[in-house]
């Protein structure tokens, strides 16, 4: 009996020592990615790529969310491993996919790329500059910073049919947005989160056309939409439309701030998908919190959901590799 009391005691004495020597070790999630990865291997990285997105966006000032949104179709396709950013001799990648067509600012991305690789040659991987570009462009937009995880690493493949099939769309309802970020480990308050990232940018005509004109295939417009909003929005965008880009957050589209959950629970999203969000109760219960300025938390909920966001599916450790062009494998 008395070994048996000892076993359990240095039983419990040995996971206590355990615990004691995990907490003393700095914070990392599961996947290896933690805040200031390049501290030692490249300290001047964050500010390189901080001081490359501010000359960016001087230089163009509307180029913001487009690189905000580039993240987020990286990270939804095979994770967030840089694939977005390859190219393939016969086009078969997924920038040249229906959803990804639009995206622009990857020239922004190569000069960032450059300029740290001129720091410090293949230390800092594509992937990681998207995260922080994300962050950085954010910023610039008046929004909130936070800590960006980095240390993943690039992906080598990319597939147009993946990114067909994995980017949710301004289309979906609210069953298949929340299937869909379920699906990347995300729960109904990121969906909410994260579709706020509309507060800046421009949506083009194209997307809008069937709310407007079409929507259930009798010349009629969607219900959910308010009726002066979509007269106005008919004015601009006409039938045949397939150019006309419009502020998806009219009068705030250059700043990141919470007017867009305002828009949203005046039945005035852009998108069916901004929609959506007032078909439940957990996402609509979130839009009318954030109405109030004054006891908004988007600002600081959206740096949460991206650093949730961007441990979607990376790879770490000898996975991948640090790319010298992002355009390209080595």
């Amino acid at each position: 009996m008395a070994d048996l009391k000892m076993n359990i005691s240095c039983f419990f004495f040995i996971q206590v020592l355990l615990l004691l020597l995990l907490s003393s070790f700095p914070p990392t999630n599961a996947q290896g990615l933690k805040v200031g990865f390049y501290d030692k291997t490249c300290p001047k990285a964050e500010a390189i790529v901080k001081k490359s997105v501010s000359d960016a966006m001087k230089n163009d000032p509307t180029i913001g969310a487009p690189l905000l949104r580039m993240f987020f179709h990286d990270c939804f396709v095979r994770g967030c491993d840089g694939s977005v950013l390859l190219e393939l001799k016969n086009k078969k990648d997924e920038k040249n996919a229906p959803p990804n067509l639009s995206l622009r600012g990857f020239e922004v991305i190569d000069n960032v790329k450059a300029a740290v690789e001129k720091e410090c040659p293949g230390v800092v991987s594509c992937s990681d500059v998207l995260a922080l570009v994300a962050r950085d462009a954010v910023v610039e937009l008046d929004g909130l910073s936070w800590g960006v995880e980095t240390g993943r690493k690039d992906g080598r493949v990319t597939n147009i049919n993946e990114a067909r099939s994995n980017l949710p769309s301004p289309l979906d309802n609210i069953t298949s947005l929340i299937t869909q970020f379920s699906s990347k480990g995300l729960d109904k308050k990121d969906l909410a989160v994260l579709s706020g990232g509309h507060t800046v940018g421009q949506g083009h005509c194209p997307l809008i056309l069937n709310r407007l004109y079409n929507f259930t295939g009798k010349g009629d417009s969607d219900p959910d939409l308010d009726t002066e909003y979509a007269a106005t929005l008919r004015k601009k965008c006409k039938p045949t439309d397939t150019t006309t880009a419009l502020e998806m957050d009219p009068g705030s589209f250059k700043t990141f701030d919470e007017s867009y959950f305002k828009l949203v629970s005046q039945r005035r999203g852009f998108f069916q998908s901004d929609a959506a969000l007032l078909n439940n109760q957990d996402t609509k219960s979130y839009v009318v919190k954030q109405m109030n300025s004054q006891r908004s938390t988007f600002s600081k909920d959206f740096g949460v959901s991206m650093v949730k966001m961007g441990r979607i599916g990376v790879l770490t450790g000898k996975a991948g590799e640090v790319r010298k062009k992002c355009r390209m494998v080595n």
